[in-house]
């Protein structure tokens, strides 16, 4: 039996606490005015104009608003709403995010999401959630980060809250409306694998985590990017003005407060994770992260370096003559000037790159719901051909059928017939070769019951005769011999006829004698019958009888 989905049935008040408070304020998350709104005794979430619902739980792993718009395509791929994933999944997200812009250097890439992770529903045998009804997973192929999550976050879903809608001007970093009510469906995408293209291109990014995780004295763990990202209050899953890669410590646009004292900060990964009070939560991470300070390698920095070798084998010359001085000089001039404008190529290089990613990203995106129409259309294909199969076979059998009724017809009249114009089509042809049969029947039918019509007042003389032809049949049709029965009323007739005329020719006869035929033998049986005729006929004819040619019995009938 399938798992009752509990969809609206599933809320109920909120149950926030002092504590949760706190913490929230602590985090900045409640710093600008109107944030947040809290309900007040509602027990099924109706969030004002401009705010959208989200999780206590949510919140301090990474998510405010505008979200980050590869949290928004990832919920339009999946078909999800923010309630519907559990605290667990939103952390992942978010140190994902984090891997990619501090310590990869990219931005946050569908295809290598799709080697990493995947969806699966979340619930039991009996009951499927609707809140936090699925789960991200890392694959079980993949060897990424032990993130230390816990095995449940214990009453999290009645901590929830609105929190104020806010945008960049730009209007995919919304979040969804919310319908507490919707039913979570399963898509392909759910557990789509990357392409032989998409592996091709994020195999550089999976040495590179391979690299991150096992490089010896600098291991890099789930547990120090979730701390790296928390230290920085910079929330993840936000749309921001800059990546990770652009950090710029204390005075960073994106950051959401001050920097967490140590206590309130061990105890928030504590609270986050599956961490026990003897593990150490680490201080530092011992990979460097991109930052402002630490900046991304640029290929552009290499050649920088090799136009200025160049400059040094000018100033050794240069002091030869002076003539090959200014030549130096003026080559410098000219140089600098390139390098200026390369400068301004880099910049707008590196600005038309990050929307070029953005936009791949979302047309990567876009396309993952091409790829589901695509295999949706397949499918329509299969079932159509599927049915053509059917409905083809299924014709067959009609057609069978119905020819075995002709060659019944066939059977029973002895009349066969050719088509003078087929249709060249096995099931019409074998329906007109059934109408020609069936019509032979309905005339052989319609001249069957005329002539039992004629016969029945005298075989059933009391009876009312049936109104169909079957009926008709079957009176004609009994047990007995109908034929014999007949001859037997007309002999009996013969007999009275015979009686009444001797009675009236004042003869005498004694009729126990004439009576007793067995004492006669059969020759001279035959020898009276042959005498009588000439008197039967004259009888008969006298009382208007027109004699049958059908010869006389052998023996007299009683």
């Amino acid at each position: 039996m399938a798992a009752a989905d509990l969809g609206a049935a599933e809320w109920e008040r909120s149950k926030i606490t002092n504590q949760d408070l706190n913490l929230l304020k602590k985090l900045g998350i409640t710093k600008k005015p109107k944030a947040v709104c809290f309900p007040s005794e509602e027990s099924y979430p109706t969030p004002p104009m401009g705010y959208r619902v989200s999780f206590v739980d949510h919140l301090i792993r990474g998510l405010s608003a505008p979200i980050h718009p590869f949290l928004r395509g990832l919920l339009y791929v999946y078909g999800l709403q923010l309630h519907h994933l559990t605290p667990n999944s939103i952390l992942h997200i978010s140190i994902f995010i984090t891997l990619c812009e501090a310590f990869l250097g990219v931005q946050p890439n569908w295809a290598l999401w799709k080697r990493i992770f995947f969806c699966r529903r979340n619930g039991s045998a009996n009951v499927a959630y609707n809140i936090g009804g699925v789960v991200i997973s890392v694959r079980s192929s993949v060897n990424y980060f032990d993130v230390k999550l816990p095995d449940s976050v214990q009453g999290w879903r009645k901590k929830w809250l609105y929190i104020r809608e806010e945008n960049h001007g730009c209007a995919e970093d919304n979040i969804p409306p919310f319908d507490g009510a919707e039913k979570i469906l399963r898509r392909r995408s759910w557990d789509a694998e990357a392409t032989e293209e998409e592996r091709t291109s994020t195999e550089a990014l999976m040495t590179r985590i391979h690299e991150l995780q096992n490089t010896r004295g600098k291991e890099l763990s789930g547990i120090q990017i979730t701390a790296y990202f928390l230290r920085t209050r910079v929330q993840p899953l936000q749309a921001r003005k800059n990546p990770f890669w652009n950090y710029a410590g204390d005075e960073d646009a994106d950051r959401l407060s001050t920097n967490l004292e140590v206590k309130d900060l061990d105890r928030l990964i504590r609270r986050i994770s599956s961490l026990k009070k003897k593990d150490s939560i680490p201080s530092t991470c011992r990979v460097k992260p991109y930052s402002a300070a630490h900046a991304l390698p640029k290929p552009l920095i290499k050649e920088f370096l090799r136009i200025g070798a160049q400059f040094v084998g000018y100033r050794d010359y240069a002091s030869k003559t002076e003539e090959k001085l200014a030549e130096a000089n003026e080559r410098a001039d000219t140089l600098a000037l390139k390098l200026e404008q390369c400068e301004e190529a880099r910049k707008k290089a590196e600005s038309d790159a990050i929307e070029a990613r953005q936009e791949a990203d979302k047309a990567k995106a876009d396309a993952a719901g091409v790829e589901d129409l695509r295999k949706r259309l397949h499918d329509a294909e299969t079932s159509l051909s599927d049915h053509i199969t059917a409905q083809s076979a299924r014709e067959a059998a009609i057609t069978k059928r119905i020819k075995t009724q002709s060659r019944r017809f066939v059977d029973r009249t002895s009349q066969e017939f050719e088509l003078e114009d087929p249709d060249n089509d096995v099931l019409l042809d074998a329906v007109s070769f059934l109408e020609f049969h069936g019509t032979e029947a309905r005339e052989g039918m319609d001249e069957a019951k005329a002539g039992l019509s004629k016969l029945f007042p005298y075989f059933f003389p009391k009876k009312e005769e049936p109104a169909t032809f079957l009926g008709l049949a079957k009176c004609f049709n009994p047990p007995e011999d109908l034929g014999l029965k007949m001859r037997h009323e007309n002999m009996k007739v013969a007999v009275e006829s015979t009686v009444a005329l001797v009675a009236d020719s004042q003869q005498t006869i004694d009729w126990a004698k004439v009576g007793d035929t067995e004492q006669i033998e059969q020759a001279k049986w035959r020898s009276l019958i042959k005498a009588a005729k000439l008197n039967t006929k004259k009888i008969l004819a006298y009382l208007g009888i027109k004699p049958s040619s059908t010869p006389s019995s052998s023996r007299p009938e009683v």
